[in-house]
């Protein structure tokens, strides 16, 4: 695979940035593409390994070393074909992964990783630019038709998949337009809306139904649903947001991310009447949760001219480096600075947030924290302790609540009947995504709690298998990793 002694001979490259001072000024993606023979070079890096852990690290169980390969021999429709096999989307999982599989790639033990998302993303732009992306309807249909609740990524595999079946699919989405999170949680700086616009596209074409507008459990009840379909998919997302309940927590200005993030990607639309503007101009920011919903708040408020941008995480900082107790080829916890954060916010890490402050109007104008430090006591878990004298008043204008999801929204299951887990989430079978409720299954984030978006492509496509093995009796859909009939 690839150039036997490439790695040897060809260091790492990664896209390159437009300039901060540029780029803040609209919200237009701002990488800069490497040339088609550096990218030939990063696919030659691809060792030749006996066991390809990257394999592994991808929940699609990508076939990695196949499309680098393909790559460095400038095949690029072989590239395209193998990458589509395992993954319906691979433009969205090459801007927005954070590579899993390069951190368990072979190379990586003691240099540079491969660089597979870069190589991913431009596979798939090299392929819609040469027009080998095209609607495919199944060529026979049944007589079966399916609900799938909700267009984020777990959603828009799973209608694929079935639709390729010969199922017809419906899919619910309670916003304006398809897209899930793809469309109302990921600023356009790190993926312009056009990107998902040409693949719905191509789904539409292909005989997928997508009915926006539509809040299934409410415009539409449960037993309607289960009534008009034979089968159900629920991928509605983990959409309950953690709250922050400290005294002050109701002032103007302590924001939940999820509402600033949306508003603001609506405004990028065009849309412009808002019941209440949300923005960051000429204020100090902090952003309080280090994850990368926190960083997309910070890019934001950049690019809506913020007089300061602060970042608060509880957590100690955390090493550059693999902590001990995470070895290769594990997922590491280590510390990651995203383009944002290299916009110019300032990281505090170990610091808590005690009480929010305002003004007689009752508009946010300080925040006050305190330090803490994580202290294991002997026979005790880990516990968080203040550390006395540390407290500490901050001017803030408007406070961003990036703090991660609890679980999934509950009408539509509690009509339905559906159990759920300890976090709220939809209760599903890990063998055959099915619920409770004959018919009714569950995949993404709804049934597997706040997760990548690689994973819930995964688990769109494993639900649809199964799906269409309860519908059908059997099925010839792919599960992970076994590649798809070819799509180019």
């Amino acid at each position: 695979m690839g150039k036997i002694t490439g790695f040897l001979e060809f260091d790492r490259k990664d896209e390159a940035y437009a300039p901060v001072e540029e780029r803040v000024k609209n919200y237009k993606e701002f990488t800069r593409p490497l040339p088609e023979k550096e990218l030939r070079d990063q696919g030659a890096r691809c060792m030749d390994c006996g066991i390809p852990f990257c394999h592994s690290g991808c929940p699609l169980g990508n076939l990695i070393p196949d499309f680098n390969d393909a790559v460095y021999q400038g095949k690029w429709d072989k590239a395209a074909d193998i990458l589509h096999a395992t993954n319906n989307f691979p433009e969205f999982t090459g801007r927005l992964c954070p590579a899993p599989c390069e951190e368990a790639c072979v190379l990586g033990i003691n240099e540079d990783p491969v660089s597979i998302e870069n190589i991913e993303k431009n596979i798939a732009e090299t392929a819609f630019e040469k027009g080998w992306i095209k609607p495919e309807p199944p060529e026979n249909r049944t007589d079966k038709k399916v609900a799938v609740v909700g267009s984020g990524p777990a959603g828009l595999a799973a209608a694929q998949q079935l639709n390729r079946a010969g199922h017809r699919v419906t899919v619910f989405e309670r916003d304006e337009k398809p897209g899930g999170l793809l469309r109302y949680g990921i600023p356009d700086f790190k993926m312009e809306k056009h990107i998902i616009d040409r693949r719905l596209n191509v789904m539409e074409d292909e005989g997928i139904r997508f009915k926006c507008g539509v809040n299934v459990g409410q415009d539409i009840t449960g037993e309607t649903l289960k009534n008009d379909f034979d089968a159900i998919v629920l991928c509605g997302g983990a959409t309950v947001r953690r709250n922050l309940p400290l005294e002050g927590a109701d002032l103007n200005g302590v924001v939940q991310a999820m509402d600033f993030l949306p508003q603001n990607n609506r405004r990028v639309d065009g849309v412009t009447n808002f019941d209440e503007e949300i923005l960051a101009t000429d204020k100090n920011v902090i952003v309080i949760g280090g994850g990368d919903t926190g960083s997309d708040c910070i890019g934001t408020s950049f690019r809506q001219g913020a007089k300061s941008v602060s970042n608060f995480e509880i957590m100690p900082m955390a090493t550059t480096e693999r902590p001990e107790g995470q070895p290769w080829p594990f997922w590491p916890m280590r510390l990651r600075t995203s383009s944002s954060h290299k916009e110019g916010a300032e990281r505090f890490f170990s610091i808590s947030t005690k009480r929010f402050e305002g003004d007689t109007a009752g508009n946010l104008t300080k925040l006050i924290t305190s330090e803490v430090e994580w202290v294991r006591e002997p026979g005790k878990s880990t516990v968080l302790k203040e550390i006395e004298g540390t407290e500490k008043t901050w001017e803030c204008d408007l406070a961003l609540l990036a703090l991660g999801f609890t679980g999934s929204e509950m009408t539509l299951a509690e009509q339905l009947g559906l159990e759920a887990d300890g976090r709220t989430n939809i209760k599903a079978s890990e063998n055959n995504y099915m619920t409770n409720v004959p018919g009714v299954f569950a995949a993404g984030d709804q049934r597997r709690g706040q997760s990548l978006i690689v994973w819930a492509i995964s688990e769109g496509r494993e639900a649809a298998y199964h799906i269409d093995t309860y519908l059908m009796g059997r099925s010839e859909l792919p599960l992970k990793g076994e590649g798809d009939l070819p799509r180019v």
